[in-house]
């Protein structure tokens, strides 16, 4: 809409003179894209982008819709007959289209405000979720229904804990199939690495090319996750050279992280990305550029507008590194080849917009990958992203939104909270750094303080400091993204065991309990609605590491923790050279013994003997798995 129709004169002619138009970026203020969009929803039964709504001079909606075109078209009305209609009814029926806003402002209130019946949190739920996720599982191609198809990495990594509590093969298979699909396919960028914002096709052939740094935040941890699991290096890969793509062109020298890249470039989608036979030919040469497009699945004819977008149409065949060493070998060459040729195109735009929500989702994922593979340049960018979003974006005891032009700017809301604080408790466990626990502690009281209304049984989306808005909103559904709620959720849960704080269970439990049926009703809205629950349902590690980072002795017990994948651990290093976080009660009174990296694991604070022992601490966790 912005070239068809806010670009045409006579169009923003009509609309300057009867209207006060405002243009909002949802991703800088998702607080008015929810009010909006399930206005929006509400009255004419679906929702989308671009959101067209229609206000009073209070701000009350009373009319939009999504995507309007310039003039008339399948039953659409064009955008300039619209102005003159909604123009009209404000002129003639003024007292009705008040009231009308009134009614509906009340609905949506009514809507956001969850503080209904408490009903008991229970493992049954995730049984019900799976079901309907199993029942909606694409067993040809994976992922969930039909066209388009998204990643969906929070509900994936809701099956994956399914499988690891229930020890469920359909759960496992699920998980997999759709990430060997997805990766394969052309939803992931076959040489440059990283994932586009979703497919065109059940196949996951052709993308919408844009993509996003939450995307590729969460399914680098949720590929991260499924290695841990299965041992299948082909995860690891993938997640690994989503790092390299994030690090190569996402990543600012300050360490912050840019939010997207569009789609197209010299206007066209998809430009940047897709090749013809010829041109891979040209670069690579016959015989190295026959193997890559059979390899890649590149043809004359192409398979998006008559290029080829690259995909591996043949992957289920064995093509592993033991047995085609050689082809490999050829195929990394031919990629790193076509990756510097593709670099002298015009690339997409990329919007450098610092989101501080979005940022803790990658800095959780380069520490997890940190944790992973040992790696310390992982390790490294996720400390320069917390240094960053801590001293930039974090003052006075306020965090803020975004970050441009070298200023803070728009107080956070609930998500960029819960986010951080989640993202912190992962970096300590990479690191041992105190700091971060001592920082997220302070995010996790001001968090309670700003977002949750005691009398309401709210935790709401913006907070007491923000401006007043025609209602108060609270998001419960899990998007592309965990909506801010059902991540404070586990946080607080977590935190009350580190901290033994009585408010954070009571406020997460009373939330989580007002929520247990709208979970059961829409599982595939829930991803980490599920997650939260299968927390609270578990009898969860809590494993505390007294030692060294740098000392071998120190790894060595940790390397028995990271033997698998164990979502619900909570672990605490007590650097012995910095006891800042000792007094914790998750912490307090454990100490080395014989003056050597020691290992408590405990539930409920009830704890096994210490040791030092790598092979003891791997029998202790065996048992309570």
């Amino acid at each position: 809409m912005e070239h068809q129709t806010f670009e045409d004169e006579q169009a923003a002619e009509y609309i300057n003179e009867h209207f006060v138009s405002i243009k909002v970026d949802r991703e800088e203020r998702p607080d008015l894209d929810s009010i909006y969009m399930k206005a929006i929803q509400v009255t004419t039964g679906s929702g989308g982008w671009p959101l067209t709504a229609f206000l009073t001079p209070d701000c009350k909606p009373f009319y939009g819709g999504t995507y309007f075109p310039p003039e008339d078209r399948h039953g659409i009305p064009g955008f300039p007959k619209l102005l003159k209609s909604v123009s009209d009814a404000y002129i003639n029926s003024r007292s009705e289209i008040d009231k009308h806003s009134v009614k509906l402002t009340e609905h949506l209130e009514k809507m956001m405000n969850n503080s209904g019946q408490i009903n008991k949190i229970s493992e049954s739920t995730l049984k019900v979720a799976f079901d309907s996720f199993y029942s909606e599982f694409d067993h040809e191609f994976g992922g969930f229904g039909t066209s388009p198809k998204f990643p969906q990495p929070v509900n994936f990594e809701f099956a994956l804990r399914y499988h690891i509590r229930f020890q469920d093969k359909d759960s496992l298979r699920v998980v997999e199939e759709s990430l060997t699909h997805m990766a394969n396919g052309g939803i992931y960028d076959q040489i440059g690495g990283g994932f586009h914002r979703y497919s065109t096709d059940e196949k996951w052939i052709v993308p919408h090319f844009e993509k996003m740094l939450y995307d590729n935040a969460l399914l680098t941890s949720l590929y991260l996750h499924v290695y841990e699991t299965t041992k299948n290096q082909f995860y690891l890969e993938i997640a690994e050279d989503t790092l390299s793509y994030v690090k190569r062109e996402m990543l600012d020298q300050d360490g912050s992280f840019y939010s997207s890249q569009d789609a197209d470039s010299e206007g066209i989608e998809g430009k940047f990305f897709v090749w013809n036979h010829e041109e891979i030919l040209e670069h690579l040469g016959e015989k190295e550029g026959k193997i890559f497009a059979e390899y890649f699945g590149v043809t004359a004819n192409g398979n998006f507008e008559g290029k080829s977008i690259l995909i591996k149409p043949n992957y289920h065949q064995n093509i592993s590194p033991e047995n085609n060493h050689e082809l490999l070998k050829s195929i990394n060459l031919s990629k790193e080849k076509l990756l510097k040729a593709r670099n002298t195109r015009i690339p997409p735009e990329t919007d450098k917009k610092i989101i501080t929500s979005w940022n803790a989702l990658m800095m959780k994922a380069f520490s997890e990958a940190a944790i992973t593979t040992n790696n310390p340049g992982y390790l490294k960018i996720a400390k320069s992203n917390a240094e960053f979003l801590t001293n930039k974006l974090y003052k006075s005891s306020i965090l803020y939104r975004t970050y441009q032009n070298g200023e803070p700017k728009i107080t956070g809301f609930l998500e960029d909270y819960s986010f951080l604080i989640d993202a912190l408790l992962k970096l300590h466990e990479a690191s041992f750094e105190s700091k971060w626990i001592e920082i997220a502690v302070d995010l996790c009281y001001e968090m309670v303080n700003l977002f949750w209304d005691d009398s309401k049984g709210t935790l709401y989306d913006t907070s007491t400091t923000h401006e007043t808005l025609v209602i108060r909103p609270s998001e419960w559904t899990d998007n592309a993204i965990p909506a801010g709620t059902s991540l404070a959720v586990e946080v607080l849960l977590k935190f009350s065991v580190i901290l033994d704080e009585q408010l954070f269970n009571n406020i997460a439990t009373r939330i989580l309990g007002s929520m247990t049926k709208i979970v059961e009703q829409f599982p595939s809205a829930s991803g980490q609605w599920l997650n939260a629950i299968d927390f609270y349902t578990s009898n969860n590690p809590e494993i505390t590491i007294v030692g060294s980072k740098a000392n071998k002795n120190t790894q060595m017990l940790l390397d028995e923790v990271y033997k698998t994948y164990i979502p619900n651990k909570i672990l605490i290093g007590i650097n012995q050279k910095n006891s800042n976080i000792s007094n914790l009660a998750f912490t307090k009174y454990k100490q080395s013994i014989l003056n050597q990296p020691t290992a408590y694991l405990c539930q409920n604070y009830e704890c096994d003997l210490p040791t030092n022992d790598p092979k003891i601490l791997y029998k202790q966790l065996m048992k309570i798995q």
